[in-house]
């Protein structure tokens, strides 16, 4: 019952981490096309990778096949997180850095919709994803220790673990 429940959090967590990666991506490029960031210098090209990014680890997230793929996939999920957090944690930093001075020339005026919408979707993001990372790692730690209990149960008692037999000196 309990893995059942860790694997519906680790499910849930991935999920909602990566919509909000794909939510950022499309602020960015909304920004980016329909609000004309395009035609502002470091700051255009920054919103297009930022939607790239964000969109391209959003859905590795979201891709099925994690079954035939076992645990290559859960360690692309791990990376494609980890690096979800640090795409998130820097369009924040960088956000909140615009707002109180400029950042490549460029500087935000005033929190409309749209950048109280930025903060909380990277911020959300950064929470689902270290999330998903902490119950992905207790995860693979309850199968080692789980695998650990069914190898001594397995062993008769009082045999040694791990030990080869030694030859006698003589025949060294």
């Amino acid at each position: 019952m309990a893995e059942l429940t860790r694997n519906r959090s680790l499910t849930a967590t991935r999920t909602l981490g990566a919509i909000t990666l794909l939510l950022i991506g499309g602020i960015h490029y909304q920004q980016y096309h329909f609000a004309f960031y395009s035609a502002i210098p470091t700051i255009g090209p920054l919103f297009l990778l930022n939607f790239i990014g964000a969109t391209a680890l959003g859905l590795v997230l979201l891709a099925p096949g994690r079954s035939r793929l076992g645990r290559f996939r859960n360690s692309l999920d791990q990376l494609a997180a980890l690096a979800g957090i640090g795409l998130a944690a820097s369009g924040l930093a960088a956000l909140l850095i615009s707002e109180h001075m400029p950042l490549f020339g460029f500087m935000e005026h005033g929190y409309r919709f749209v950048i109280v919408l930025t903060i909380t979707s990277e911020a959300a993001a950064i929470a689902l994803l270290t999330l998903f990372l902490v119950l992905a790692r207790s995860r693979a730690q309850g199968r080692g220790a789980a695998l650990t209990q069914k190898r001594s149960a397995a062993r008769p008692a009082g045999e040694p673990i791990n030990q080869r037999p030694v030859a006698p000196a003589a025949e060294r």
